[in-house]
């Protein structure tokens, strides 16, 4: 495996690398702010990026599982929740796919954005997720008649390890829509791969 660099941009760690990757950005005011707060008091004491679940301290799975249940309750305004700025985003993300990256799976919540991808040669994932955040918080606002932020500044990043693993995160992604109770079924929800027209 060739990692090709490292870093962090706020108070969450990130990889480019020439694998596929699970990816998640949310709105800006998507978690509460004391959770954000948490959130960087303890992303601040990671020192791998490349832990396995068993590797999860109890106190990391509590932050997971803390920020999975905002994400599917529908905190924060929920821009995303709007027809037209949901189609706008998938949009956005479909534009480069077969170009830039291969989008393999992705999912339009209302407070969030998951999506699984293999960034191409000459790209990085930095540069496509800050892109895509830029592109759809300009539009996005227009869209709404507002102004001000609309993403949060950290998106979360995980490269995916093996066959089993990008099974896994594919069907988490896909399930969303279904785990947080918007519809029976995967194929049902419209901004999601798994859409069946």
């Amino acid at each position: 495996m060739t990692i090709i660099q490292n870093h962090c941009r706020n108070y969450l760690p990130h990889i480019e690398i020439r694998k596929s990757q699970f990816v998640t950005f949310r709105l800006y005011d998507s978690l509460p702010r004391d959770l954000v707060s948490f959130l960087k008091r303890e992303t601040k004491s990671l020192s791998k990026l490349d832990l396995t679940s068993a590797e999860l301290t109890a106190s990391q799975r509590k932050m997971l599982k803390l920020v999975d249940g905002y994400e599917d309750s529908g905190y924060g305004q929920c821009f995303l929740k709007d027809e037209r700025v949901a189609d706008m985003m998938v949009e956005t993300m479909k534009k480069h796919d077969g170009k830039m990256y291969r989008l393999y799976d992705w999912c339009v919540m209302p407070n969030h954005v998951h999506a699984m991808l293999k960034v191409n040669v000459d790209c990085s994932l930095s540069s496509i997720i800050h892109s895509w955040k830029s592109y759809s918080a300009h539009r996005g606002n227009a869209v709404l008649g507002r102004s001000g932020p609309f993403w949060m500044g950290e998106y979360y990043d995980r490269y995916i390890r093996s066959f089993e693993h990008g099974v896994k995160v594919s069907q988490y992604i896909v399930n969303n829509p279904v785990k947080a109770g918007f519809v029976v079924r995967p194929e049902e929800w419209r901004w999601s791969s798994a859409w069946k027209e």
